[in-house]
């Protein structure tokens, strides 16, 4: 998803926000006793405790992302972002969860099938974010970037996306609700344009 266009942003804001009301309508029900046959994935309370240890292990990642692009030095090469962006982000933060670690996991068939899908489906989640590739508009089409700067971004989606799935599937979360990964994953995207900002990486509105 490139910044620097509003119109698909807000768009895309207001249908996961319409996606988020109808798993917050399904988890209100479960609290309440009740179920239905097609509710969304996860939808299902759990602890404080899963959920701390989700965000902890998250903001570890995004120290470890933030020390190793210094280290680098690649934090220059990071990309600027909009205010909208940066909301647009919070909100991916609950859909990328509900369609992957909700729908994108083999989770019936054994621990084996469980995390060999789990590897497969982080690798598709890390390539689909456009850190080596972008496609342009101007007849050029899908264009390869093989920098450090996006390979090393991958690698710390495809980690991300390991710990997001990690925190839905172990003992803490007997009832795999999404509500660690949610909360882990916003809580990552978060920290990422506080950083942004604070190194002037944030410019308008939108």
């Amino acid at each position: 998803m490139t910044p620097d266009n509003p119109l698909l942003l807000g768009g895309l804001c207001i249908v996961v926000a319409w996606l988020a009301k109808l798993w917050a309508d399904d988890l209100r029900l479960h609290r309440s006793g009740g179920s239905r046959p097609t509710a969304l994935p996860g939808a299902v309370p759990v602890g404080f405790l899963p959920i701390g240890i989700a965000v902890a292990g998250s903001l570890v990642l995004l120290g470890v992302e933030t020390f190793g692009e210094l280290s680098l030095g690649i934090a220059g090469e990071q990309s600027t972002v909009t205010w909208l962006f940066g909301l647009y982000t919070l909100a991916a933060a609950f859909g990328e969860e509900l369609v992957f670690r909700g729908y994108f996991v083999v989770a019936h068939r054994g621990r084996a099938w469980l995390w060999v899908s789990v590897i497969l489906f982080s690798l598709l989640f890390a390539v689909l974010h456009p850190f080596l590739w972008e496609w342009q508009g101007d007849g050029e089409g899908l264009v390869i970037h093989p920098d450090l700067k996006g390979a090393f971004s991958t690698a710390v989606v495809f980690v991300g996306s390991l710990w997001f799935y990690a925190v839905r599937f172990f003992s803490l979360n007997p009832n795999r609700s999404l509500l660690p990964s949610i909360s882990a994953h916003l809580a990552k995207n978060l920290g990422v344009f506080l950083i942004k900002l604070l190194q002037g990486f944030v410019s308008g509105l939108w």
